[in-house]
């Protein structure tokens, strides 16, 4: 008895990054001359998990169902209506101006579409850059080194620095994003659905590189998408989302039914 109690206690603790509790995100629907408000469409009504520190936490459901939206609250790129998000302890949803700034280059995101994501009149060393450039993490040479660092993190030819996004494909367009949230050294990266916009041949190459960029970085990632079977490939954990709300949300071989598949190719 005493050798199970032990093995009980040295049992690894889960830990937290970040933690969404009751969270709602109202937008009011308006009508008449004067705006007036006459209901809310409610893209994420109560809804709570936790991300694991080193995991990745699969946000799965059809669109419109919230999914970009919890994403963006929790970077606070949009203000909750109720809840609160708690990020390595700190309550992001009740921090403002400074405190918030300072907080940013802890908390990243990968954007969907590569080629809307990326100014079309900066060089790819110059997206990559600003990031370093706008935080004070580093200028001159030391800037440049971290560039080209970055680049080859992701698989790119530091000689196409200079080059504008319009040069590269629509993968390639993808790393460059991929480059930039990383450039400050975050410790979570919300991955809205990064692949969505790719085509398939290139898909598992930029899923492979997440994945590589997670072990060597030691990144957390909520990975958004309305792909089941690539949340399957690449999540520890999944969330089903259906109407802003929470259906599901365990370890990934719990959810590998027929059911659930059928259930959300059916939307």
């Amino acid at each position: 008895m005493q050798t199970e109690h032990a093995e009980i206690q040295d049992a690894p603790q889960k830990e937290a990054l970040v933690s969404v509790s009751s969270l709602k995100k109202y937008f009011p629907i308006t009508a008449g001359l004067f705006k007036r408000k006459v209901g809310d469409v409610k893209a994420v009504d109560g809804v709570s998990f936790d991300v694991y520190r080193g995991e990745t936490l699969g946000l799965v459901g059809e669109s419109g169902s919230g999914k970009s939206t919890i994403g963006k609250v929790i970077l606070q790129l949009e203000k909750a209506t109720e809840g609160t998000v708690t990020f390595d302890g700190v309550p992001v949803t009740e921090v403002h101006g400074e405190e918030l700034r300072r907080l940013r280059p802890r908390m990243q995101m990968i954007f969907q579409d590569p080629h809307a994501s990326l100014n079309p009149r900066m060089t790819v060393a110059s997206i990559i850059g600003e990031p370093l450039t706008e935080h004070k993490a580093s200028k001159g040479t030391e800037r440049t080194k971290r560039i080209d660092e970055l680049l080859t993190l992701v698989g790119l030819d530091i000689s196409h620095a200079n080059r504008y996004p319009h040069e590269f494909s629509g993968g390639q367009r993808q790393r460059i994003g991929i480059a930039r949230a990383i450039a400050l050294n975050p410790e979570f990266i919300v991955c809205d659905e990064p692949i969505a916009a790719l085509d398939v041949s290139i898909q598992a190459q930029v899923v492979n590189l997440l994945e590589n960029l997670q072990d060597h970085l030691g990144l957390t990632y909520l990975f958004i998408s309305h792909d089941l079977s690539m949340i399957r490939h690449i999540a520890d954990r999944v969330a089903v989302l259906y109407l802003g709300r929470i259906m599901e949300l365990g370890d990934v071989d719990a959810l590998r039914s027929e059911e659930h598949t059928s259930e959300l190719q059916s939307h």
